[in-house]
């Protein structure tokens, strides 16, 4: 009875090894969108453990947004349009990577707009669908 929503987002999708963050921002590829900036770069984890999903980083600087719960909302936001923009092939387990060298894709959403105005989920969607098309492994 395997119940998975379609559009979940698991625990270990989300990134959170210190030496695999650093080598996503040393050797990584970034593209910038409106208000979001993407770096991704295919990595090989310390531990033999493939799971076969995109590993994600949420950021909000505190320099961007100076409060707390603005930042948390905006980490929100870009969860919630990562998770219903994400293809469904890859919650199965399908990984635009080379599942077959054991490495795996690292991708940092950073959000750099500043200002009191916060976009919408609509807008977090369309420029996650429009950076996740651009986003090439090679």
């Amino acid at each position: 009875m395997n119940n998975r929503h379609v559009h979940s987002l698991r625990k270990h999708e989300i990134l959170r090894k210190k030496e695999l963050i650093s080598g996503l921002f040393t050797s990584g590829k970034s593209v910038k969108g409106s208000f979001l900036r993407v770096v991704y770069a295919s990595l090989k984890p310390e531990n033999n453990i493939f799971q076969g999903v995109p590993a994600l980083l949420l950021a909000v600087s505190k320099k961007t947004l100076p409060s707390a719960v603005r930042r948390n909302r905006v980490k929100r936001m870009m969860r919630e349009a990562y998770r219903l923009e994400k293809s469904p092939g890859q919650s199965n387990g399908e990984t635009p990577g080379d599942s077959n060298t054991g490495e795996m894709l690292c991708v940092a959403f950073l959000y750099m707009r500043r200002g009191k105005i916060l976009p919408r989920l609509g807008e977090f969607r369309e420029e996650i669908r429009i950076l996740l098309d651009q986003i090439t492994v090679s």
